[in-house]
């Protein structure tokens, strides 16, 4: 067992039986390590997990006699520990882990079925799309064509090599590696326009909200059809998922469907919806998509970049590979970004307080102007948001990193919920008993739980601890 901090060493394990309870103060029984390794399974391994105190007992209706079920007494430390749930990978990978797998869950249902959602879904027309941002400025970025890395930002003409305003160097004949840090710096700090950055982040689901009123516009006027008649006719489903650039901008990859206008909502559409149809209404919605929003100067206008990519699933290569865009794939592509916050070192995971925070952070220059741009911009009367702090530490960006439409598939909650009748199965094959040996009936028996919180994380450095830390380690190797 390796950690941060000297072990205690486990006495041998016994022969017969568990061994004794009490023990030298150096050194942990099998029967202690045991309950704690019981404990840590209980919680998911979790490395945050939640502290509480309590009891759960259950009362015969019928006679009105009391019996114990459960009490957090008998467990480690006094206290039970549930998991945080964070989806968030550098705050809890074994919750994240769980969290990253409901989505994978998720979003392939809406591709192929399951989870209640019937097969014939996977015959509808159905593409993936990203929709970028626009430029706020010339950033270092890796460019590839092919498996060729081509240089980040050459110049051969000398006129076109510095800025204008400051006359600093923009030009770069360097092939980046994926894990170069200048990767999305901007050439000339002064240039870039972090405002526009910062309000793009904050109004991201504005945008792709009037995305989601344009498009269908767009597909009735390709398709030759009245919008009446083409929201008689089909729905449109999606979900997408918000990924942070290099340069701290986010950008969404979406799964946006086709299904027909019926009762049951999966049947396929009419034949003149085609992929191809849907990838050039996609464009045409995003390229169309506008919003002027307050700043400290005059109003800026907002859009999505010309970076468009739209491709239809089961059709083509993706992201450049050379393997087929299959509902895995896209899947598992989509999945991988919900646990991630913004990749940088040095941000903060919680929100920022007060202003002092800010000249603390040892995050880059980049990053850190942006956090200071979106304090400033939530301060001033123009434009008029105070949520702008709140969101300050994501670098403005206070959307949910994973949304969908009603229909595209099941929820979050339905997932959960099938693991946890699964988990019930698994601890009861033959159905739950009251205390009393008979099958539990609610209407039978009163089930009483009080629970009242006793903190967060491990008190202190304990087998329980080194065991949570150990199978994070696990989860980041997997």
């Amino acid at each position: 067992m390796t950690g941060s901090g000297a072990a205690a060493p486990i006495a041998p394990e016994p022969e017969h039986g568990p061994g004794p309870v009490a023990a030298a103060d150096d050194v942990i029984t099998w029967a202690d390590f045991r309950a704690w390794e019981r404990q840590v399974k209980s919680s998911g391994a979790c490395s945050h997990p939640v502290r509480l105190h309590g009891r759960i007992d259950a009362i015969d209706l019928a006679t009105g006699e009391t019996a114990p079920v459960y009490d957090t007494s008998a467990e480690p430390g006094g206290v039970l520990h549930v998991a945080c749930g964070n989806r968030r990978e550098s705050r809890c990978p074994s919750c994240s882990a769980v969290y990253k797998r409901d989505a994978r869950q998720l979003v392939r249902a809406g591709l192929t079925g399951g989870k209640g959602v019937p097969e014939s879904v996977a015959t509808h027309p159905c593409v993936f799309a990203t929709l970028t941002a626009p430029s706020f400025g010339p950033v270092h970025s890796r460019r590839v064509r092919g498996k060729t890395v081509l240089p980040c930002r050459p110049r051969r003409d000398a006129s076109k090599r510095a800025c204008r305003e400051h006359g600093r160097d923009i030009s770069c004949n360097v092939r980046h590696s994926p894990d170069d840090p200048r990767l999305g710096r901007p050439m000339c700090p002064d240039c870039y326009d972090y405002e526009a950055a910062v309000l793009f982040n904050f109004h991201a689901g504005e945008l792709w909200r009037r995305f989601t009123t344009y498009l269908p516009r767009h597909l009735a006027r390709l398709a030759g059809v009245t919008g009446k008649r083409l929201r008689a006719e089909l729905r449109i489903r999606y979900v997408k998922v918000a990924e942070y650039q290099a340069r701290g901008v986010v950008h969404f990859h979406a799964v946006i469907r086709l299904d027909a206008n019926t009762p049951d909502g999966f049947a396929p559409p009419p034949a003149r919806y085609t992929p191809a149809l849907l990838c050039d209404a996609i464009a045409l919605a995003a390229r169309a998509v506008r919003l002027d929003v307050p700043g400290s100067g005059p109003r800026i206008r907002l859009g999505f970049g010309r970076e468009l990519d739209t491709r239809p699933i089961w059709c083509q290569d993706f992201a450049a590979t050379g393997n087929p865009l299959d509902a895995t794939a896209v899947a598992n592509y989509i999945a991988k970004y919900v646990t991630k916050a913004v990749d940088v070192p040095g941000l903060p995971d919680t929100r920022i307080r007060h202003a002092s925070e800010i000249g603390a952070l040892r995050c880059p220059a980049h990053h850190k102007r942006m956090v200071a741009t979106a304090w400033d911009l939530g301060a001033r009367t123009s434009v008029g948001d105070p949520r702008l702090r709140l969101w300050a530490h994501q670098l403005g960006y206070g959307g949910h990193p994973l949304t969908k439409s009603r229909r595209y598939s099941v929820t979050f909650g339905y997932i959960r919920g099938e693991r946890v009748t699964a988990r019930q199965l698994e601890r009861h094959p033959d159905g739950e008993r009251d205390p009393w040996g008979r099958p539990l009936d609610e209407t039978e028996v009163l089930v009483l739980a009080t629970w009242s919180y006793a903190g967060t994380g491990y008190t202190l450095r304990t087998p329980a601890a080194e065991l949570a830390l150990v199978s994070a380690d696990m989860a980041r190797g997997r």
